[in-house]
């Protein structure tokens, strides 16, 4: 099953591709790569996608927000490629969660985005190599940003 057939049996709909809010582009093609800057969560009906993980909200807030920014960086490379299924693999994720000194788990919250891309691309594409990191604020106090890289196929 392709990309865009598993996107569709999961029922998920992309939103539209976010626009640059500073100086910069949202993603860029070099060779065989697509370089997606960093993503916030894109908009959901209900849940709460702002604040400190460790004070404002719990675990299971924070993998949404990091579930709907996982479908944010979807929206930008089904829009640069023209089709998921141009994506070959998803080589490397940096996942950024908004937190209190003493929240220890930004890999859980970060498993949002990583469990989203092994349900769309596949376990032997979907799943990447990761880095997941406490930041002290994010910007529109944001609770999760990602950036991705991808292998775009031939």
């Amino acid at each position: 099953m392709s990309a865009e057939e598993r996107l569709q049996a999961l029922e998920l709909e992309l939103p539209s591709p976010p626009e640059p809010v500073a100086n910069y582009v949202t993603n860029m093609k070099i060779d065989r790569y697509l370089y997606v800057s960093g993503h916030g969560p894109a908009p959901l009906e209900g849940a709460r996608l702002t604040g400190k993980l460790g004070d404002d909200l719990d675990v299971e807030q924070g993998y949404v927000a990091a579930r709907q920014t996982g479908l944010s960086i979807l929206s930008t490379v089904r829009a640069s490629l023209g089709s998921l299924d141009r994506v070959e693999r998803v080589v490397k994720l940096l996942g950024m969660v908004n937190a209190t000194p003493d929240f220890l788990e930004h890999p859980r919250v970060i498993n949002g985005c990583s469990d989203l891309f092994v349900e769309v691309f596949g376990e032997e594409h979907g799943r990447a190599s990761r880095s997941a990191v406490g930041f002290s604020s994010l910007p529109g106090a944001i609770a999760t940003e990602i950036e991705a890289i991808f292998l775009i196929a031939e």
